[in-house]
């Protein structure tokens, strides 16, 4: 399939999805896949600093929710979506095209093939009914008995592999269901792991990952010290509201769609920490000292992540 957006035209169809409504990124990106059903699925990368520059523009503003920026086109958005009518009309054309396409060169596969085995049937019969005579003819007649055998029997076994395909599909989906379920409890668990070494060791990170893997940002202290969720060196994680670590830990992401393919989920559960972690120092700046800390701090969650993620001998 060709590039679906020439440069611009995502931005512009950004603009229409959050006209409709406001969504936050992630429900951006469903959007997108169900409209293109499947042909299309943008990613994270892609998506939230399209976003980030339509806000740095004035076209969209964010409100927090739960932990998560839902962004909602602003005036100034709408004027320039109203600016740009006409290409958003080609455009939704354009989408409409690309997505129906398939779906004829599908039909006109299947329907040239039925035709054509039609047509070599009735040119069969009729090459034989000319050269049979008499006998031949008897002969002709029990060679299309046992045809029409052999299709009814290529149709019965059509049929049940077409069922086993069925139940061999329904499986597969059952299998990566359970799969992943495995991959989202065993990134909570890491996740649990993480946010305790971070409360341990105290510090600017330790003060983020606890407030932030509970679903919120950065505390009002700012990077300059531990949140009020943060605990110190020999003290037990809490939380600001009391809550106990591996909950929160459990709940952070929640709302990361899986797709059933661990590699993947894990690169967007990753661009979600990172995300979290850059709105954090762009709200509240970052120190050469803040900096230091923060280098451990990633340093030992990469070792133990790896280190989790090695097959087990």
């Amino acid at each position: 399939m060709p590039p679906v957006f020439a440069h611009g035209r995502l931005r512009l169809y950004l603009l229409k999805l959050l006209d409709e409504a406001p969504r936050h990124g992630y429900e951006v990106i469903r959007l997108l896949e169900e409209r293109f059903q499947g042909l299309y699925a943008p990613s994270a990368g892609t998506v939230y600093p399209r976003l980030a520059k339509l806000e740095a523009e004035g076209l969209v503003t964010h409100a927090t929710e739960g932990g998560r920026k839902v962004y909602s086109i602003t005036d100034a958005g709408r004027a320039e979506l109203a600016g740009r009518g006409g290409e958003l009309a080609d455009l939704e054309l354009e989408i409409r095209e690309s997505v129906s396409e398939l779906a004829a060169e599908i039909r006109d596969d299947v329907r040239g093939a039925a035709g054509a085995l039609r047509r070599e049937m009735l040119a069969e019969a009729s090459a034989t009914q000319t050269r049979v005579e008499d006998e031949s003819w008897k002969a002709a007649k029990e060679e299309m008995r046992r045809a029409r055998q052999e299709w009814k029997e290529q149709a019965r076994r059509a049929k049940d592999e077409s069922r086993r395909a069925r139940e061999e599909a329904q499986q597969a989906r059952r299998q990566a269901k359970e799969a992943q379920e495995r991959a989202r409890e065993e990134v909570s668990r890491l996740a649990a792991q993480l946010q305790e070494q971070f409360a341990k060791s105290g510090g600017m990170l330790g003060s983020l990952a606890g407030s932030w893997l509970g679903g919120g940002s950065a505390g009002a202290g700012g990077w300059g010290g531990a949140a009020a969720g943060a605990a110190g060196p020999g003290e037990a994680p809490r939380t600001a509201a009391g809550g106990a670590p591996a909950a929160e830990a459990a709940a952070w992401a929640a709302d990361v769609p899986r797709t059933g393919d661990p590699v993947r989920d894990l690169d967007r559960l990753l661009d979600r920490f990172r995300d979290g972690v850059r709105d954090a120092a762009r709200d509240h700046g970052v120190t050469a000292a803040q900096l230091e800390e923060a280098h451990a701090h990633l340093a030992a969650a990469a070792a133990r992540i790896a280190a989790a993620l090695r097959p087990s001998r």
